[in-house]
């Protein structure tokens, strides 16, 4: 074997081990570590400074001093040891996925169509360490608060990659009881007269779209309450308490059971917002970022609703 190759082998050790003498703060701490005898890691220190030519420890009967040569030796040390676990889990990556996968998604459509789906991914990638998170915030994917993010609408220009996973079709719904007393819409207009439930993002202005003899247009409407996701805002409705208009998904179980009843189906503008698995891309993207976003595409990949 070449001797250049163990040399760096052993350079690599020796970094290992002087962190470790530092860290512990002594040399039988270390020892005990490294399974190594407190006079097996002073002699790898003393070592370490012969080939440097100069002393990186001050040694007395009490504790273990950094010199300046010390310090900026363990900066490189850390440094050095840290590329050096990128690298190799970059490298198994390449393998058999692994590692912590830290998944962001919205709040309903999380519970309802991703959640359901771990369970099958988890069997298939044991090695994977699912960290998944139900929020309605946006989290800053290029900043590393979340691997893989699920998205919807618009997309901003932000550099990172993104794959479609499917479209969420909208529905105006409505319980039986509150059509009973409160009268069912015949027409967009008669909207007017009910109590429309919406949401309350800033983006989300209290106007619904239609669609009448092939022209589009827009409806404003107003209720007593907003909510920040489609599944309150379903369970409101369910309950009673008025028309909303959200993506089917999130009310879908309702309507198959008769708790909601979909409304002016034929001036249904056919609007859908699209569904996005958004993260870092390129050739150092973790093969557990890739495997999960191929699953979603798998088994998210039609019309949600």
């Amino acid at each position: 074997m070449d001797a250049k190759i163990i040399g760096n082998d052993d350079r690599a050790r020796s970094l290992a081990l002087f962190a470790s003498v530092v860290e512990e703060g002594s040399f039988s701490a270390a020892g005990r570590t490294l399974g190594l005898t407190p006079s097996a890691v002073a002699r790898a220190i003393d070592r370490i400074e012969a080939r440097l030519g100069v002393r990186l420890l001050l040694r007395s009967t009490r504790a273990l001093t950094l010199t300046a040569e010390g310090q900026a030796y363990l900066l490189a040390a850390r440094r050095i040891l840290a590329d050096l676990d990128d690298a190799e889990q970059q490298i198994a990556d390449q393998g058999a996925p692994r590692g912590r996968l830290r998944i962001s998604a919205a709040l309903a459509h999380g519970r309802l169509c991703v959640v359901p789906l771990l369970g099958d991914f988890a069997r298939a990638y044991p090695h994977i360490l699912i960290d998944i998170a139900l929020t309605d915030t946006l989290v800053d994917i290029a900043g590393g608060q979340a691997d893989v993010a699920i998205r919807f609408g618009p997309l901003a220009d932000s550099g990172l990659t993104a794959r479609k996973l499917s479209v969420a079709r909208r529905v105006i719904v409505a319980s039986p009881d509150y059509l009973a007393r409160a009268g069912t819409p015949r027409v967009p207009e008669d909207l007017h007269a009910h109590n429309c439930l919406n949401f309350n993002f800033r983006r989300a202005e209290p106007i619904w779209p239609f669609r009448r003899d092939g022209k589009d247009f827009t409806l404003s409407v107003d209720g007593g309450i907003v909510a920040n996701n489609g599944e309150t805002l379903g369970h409101l409705a369910a309950a009673g308490v008025g028309i909303t208009r959200v993506g089917r998904f999130s009310v879908a179980a309702e309507i198959a059971d008769g708790r909601l009843v979909p409304l002016l189906e034929e001036y249904n503008p056919g609007d859908v917002e699209l569904i996005h698995a958004v993260f870092v891309g390129g050739s150092t993207t973790p093969a557990r970022v890739r495997v999960f976003v191929d699953f979603l595409v798998e088994r998210l990949g039609s019309p949600v609703g």
